[in-house]
């Protein structure tokens, strides 16, 4: 049986991340996601997909940050189908 990991060890690791960084994470996500599924679509469209997955995950969207998202996906091609 391994030894459990100390409270203060645990607590050390996690402060050296970052702050917010599970939200970024979240939100790369579902950026990933919605650029898979919603290329070449447009912008309206997109944008309401990343803001729809985002409040799934509990994050607050940012505005500016989901519309320079939803222009760089809407502007991308469609992916072929079986591709």
């Amino acid at each position: 049986m391994e030894p459990l990991a100390s409270i203060s060890g645990l607590a050390t690791e996690a402060s050296r991340r970052p702050i917010g960084w599970q939200v970024q994470l979240r939100v790369d996500y579902v950026v990933n996601k919605v650029m898979q599924t919603h290329r070449g679509q447009s912008e309206d469209t997109v944008q309401q997909a990343i803001q729809d997955q985002l409040k799934i995950y509990g994050v607050v969207p940012n505005k500016r940050q989901v519309s320079q998202y939803a222009s760089a996906i809407s502007s991308l091609p469609p992916i072929p189908p079986g591709g």
